[in-house]
């Protein structure tokens, strides 16, 4: 029985990055010996466990055979006699499939060992998958995008790029889960380079499956893309405000439906959502703000309940080069009205009345922005 910590976290050291997990395979063993060494099992479809101490994830190696459609279509053989570079053979590119034995301290000892060339591909910054075993799961073409995001200086080897195309034709991308969609974009979405992400989308035809149907036509375009990588390098990595900024263009009602395909959470889709519909109410205004206008934009954002998000959301657009600071200091003017002071106001017989209460708040609110608008 032997140990070896596989994968990215030997890709990372070798890289000079920070290592945060490590994925340990176990060669030569069995389920038997490794419950008897008190380690205990949490893997369905192949044998995984979690170490008695660390609670670290150790998997028996293995190999696989597709037996089915999609990333779950697997079968797994898990033996003693499976070795590790059948066990590495199985990984998606070169650069993840190098290991390095654990000492019987947890160090690791001894050489790296790279059965397919993967520090060569490290030295030239090349994604390039193990095997023919590659495009037979379709999630392996959204972590390629995702590592291009996280790695911009790679490029896809040619005959990678063949076989992620070839995963598009055979209509496999059908087959993932909206949440494992989602996963995957989110972590390209917040990396270095999002656009990089989106642009193996673009050159693999995976784009028109897997984006919404405005996005994948907008960055067919390459005035587009020049002005999405002007934005998105002009704001943090904040998942909710890069988003955001890539569905800009897109309506709402669309970032809503494309939203429930992809199991995009509640807060980012709805910030996403208002986002949108600040730039076009900003666009058809051409910076001649209505008061009734901007509050029913603050309506809509619900800036009263979500003060926060308000802020966030005029700010991001000041972040890209949009003048929002009036209705920023409309917004905190209207925020800033006494709420006690507008309900004394209501005769005495109508503050039982919602209806009533809500309709001096509009007044005021209404009356505030004016002001603000005309200072």
């Amino acid at each position: 029985m032997k140990i070896y910590a596989v994968g990215g976290a030997i890709r990372d050291t070798l890289m000079g990055l920070p290592v945060h997990d490590i994925d340990y395979v176990v060669v030569g063993s069995s389920v038997e010996e490794m419950l008897a060494k008190g380690f205990r099992p949490v893997g369905k479809d192949f044998p995984v466990f979690l170490h008695p101490e660390t609670q670290a994830e150790y998997a028996l190696a293995r190999t696989e055979r597709k037996t089915g459609k999609g990333y779950k279509g697997f079968h797994f053989y898990a033996d003693p006699s499976v070795t590790l570079e059948q066990d590495l053979e199985r990984r998606d590119l070169t650069i993840n499939a190098m290991a390095q034995e654990v000492g019987a301290n947890g160090e690791l000892v001894g050489p790296i060992l790279d059965p397919y060339n993967g520090q060569e591909d490290l030295a030239a910054k090349v994604f390039r998958h193990v095997s023919d075993a590659f495009a037979e799961d379709p999630l392996r073409l959204l972590r390629i995008a995702r590592f291009a995001a996280r790695f911009p200086e790679f490029t896809v080897a040619d005959e990678t790029m063949l076989a992620l195309k070839a995963i598009v034709q055979a209509n496999e991308l059908n087959t993932l889960s909206a949440e494992r969609i989602w996963q995957e974009l989110a972590r390209g979405l917040v990396a270095k380079k999002p656009m990089h992400m989106f642009q193996v989308l673009l050159n693999t035809g995976a784009a028109k499956t897997i984006l919404s149907l405005t996005l994948n036509e907008q960055l067919a375009h390459e005035q587009f893309r020049e002005e999405l990588i002007q934005n998105l390098d002009s704001i943090g990595t904040a998942l909710d405000e890069r988003c955001a900024i890539v569905l800009m263009h897109v309506s709402g009602n669309e970032i809503r439906s494309w939203a429930e395909c992809i199991r995009m959470p509640i807060e980012i889709r709805d910030f996403s959502e208002i986002f949108s519909e600040l730039i076009a109410f900003i666009n058809e205004s051409n910076n001649v703000f209505q008061a009734v206008n901007v509050l029913a934009w603050f309506n809509r954002a619900d800036v009263w309940r979500k003060p926060d998000r308000g802020h966030a959301l005029l700010n991001l657009a000041q972040k890209i080069g949009i003048n929002t600071s009036l209705l920023i200091k409309a917004m905190r003017d209207a925020q800033a009205l006494n709420t006690a002071e507008i309900i004394a106001g209501v005769a005495a017989q109508d503050r039982s009345n919602g209806a009533r209460i809500g309709s001096a708040f509009e007044v005021a609110r209404l009356a505030a922005i004016s002001a603000a608008l005309d200072a």
